[in-house]
């Protein structure tokens, strides 16, 4: 796609401009505008500083009116070159649109379909959908690569995937982000592990606020659950103290059962709790994860990557549904064994003495 070259037309006062644009000069002003330096941009596009910047300056020269004017260290785009990436990202749209198109004539639901996730969602959306798309569309083929937020957008951006699932975070892009076709499929809750001897290993649920003073174990730092995590121990009042942390959430209540902290743990990620642990649902409005799957916007009316959404979408509202129906039996047995009447033995009638 960087050799395609587009034609437009700009009215410049009184006379018209007619000129071909390189699309991958639009692409480096785009990833100027969301990186901020021409060095994040060079290495978002594999490029050298050097080469970005002849590509800049190549394609100020094409429109004419300036578009980057100097900022201390750094650069900051002018008012037309906001114009320039509000029609180049309605461009890059159509031009994925038209590979839809294409891909629906030349056969529709087949071909590989690239996928980025995080872990659990690998495991507990996409595996599941697999089993969905070979009865469906056995001619499309996943790709899966494990990759977190915000990563798994700079993939998705440059082309490198076609579908990412992520949670809503600090590092994922805004909902407004013109690049990008989002659908949600979600709420994925988080419920505390605790010790099994945990002063609050007995309770029903858990107030969150109550594991104020406890060491946390939690996910690397930057990770898009340890913003959910975080966002939700400062609704309830305080900032963990975070001990231990690791990547993998069995080892995560693998610390846990060995009494080095309490953590909390999506409900995606306690298909298999280790020995030594209790989860606990918490109480109030818990924190939790919002997941949605993206693909780069037009694109999402390509019949396999259309195939592949549907899938995890129903996968999703299938654990949604049976963990309402988890929820439901476990609060049924709760009432039912708080008003279980209680049997209290009698005492056994005193003997006489021999005489």
């Amino acid at each position: 796609m960087a050799l395609c070259q587009v034609r437009l037309d700009l009215l410049d006062e009184t006379r018209k401009l007619s000129f071909m644009i390189e699309l991958r000069r639009l692409r480096a002003l785009r990833e100027l505008a969301n990186r901020g330096t021409i060095a994040a941009a060079a290495d978002a596009l594999y490029l050298t500083p050097s080469a970005v910047s002849q590509q800049l300056a190549a394609l100020e020269q094409q429109v004419g009116p300036p578009l980057l004017l100097p900022n201390g260290r750094t650069v900051r785009l002018t008012p037309a070159a906001e114009a320039v990436l509000a029609h180049a990202d309605a461009l890059f749209s159509e031009l994925e649109r038209m590979d839809a198109t294409l891909a629906a004539l030349a056969g529709g639901e087949r071909g590989r379909v690239r996928i980025g996730a995080f872990s659990t969602a690998i495991r507990g959306l996409i595996v599941p959908a697999v089993g969905l798309l070979r009865d469906r569309a056995p001619a499309v083929e996943l790709v899966v690569q494990d990759v977190e937020s915000p990563e798994v957008f700079d993939l998705l951006a440059r082309g490198e995937l076609d579908l990412a699932i992520s949670m809503e975070s600090e590092s994922a892009p805004r909902h407004d982000d013109e690049r990008f076709a989002r659908t949600p499929l979600m709420r994925d809750l988080l419920d505390v592990a605790l010790p099994q001897d945990h002063r609050l290993a007995g309770e029903a649920d858990v107030p969150l606020a109550a594991l104020a003073t406890e060491p946390f174990v939690a996910p690397p730092r930057g990770w898009s659950c340890e913003d959910v995590i975080r966002v939700g121990c400062a609704a309830a009042g305080f900032s963990p103290v975070v001990a231990h942390r690791s990547a993998d959430w069995t080892a995560v209540m693998a610390l846990v059962g060995a009494g080095l902290g309490v953590a909390c743990v999506p409900r995606l990620a306690q298909d298999e709790p280790p020995p030594g642990v209790t989860i606990r649902p918490i109480a109030g409005d818990p924190p939790c994860r919002h997941l949605f799957i993206a693909c780069r916007r037009g694109a999402e009316e390509h019949p396999a990557l259309h195939s592949v959404v549907g899938a995890v979408q129903e996968v999703a509202s299938r654990v949604v549904t049976a963990e309402a129906s988890r929820v439901v039996t476990a609060e049924a047995s709760r009432v039912v064994a708080a008003e279980a009447p209680q049997v209290i033995p009698a005492e056994a009638p005193a003997v006489a003495d021999a005489a």
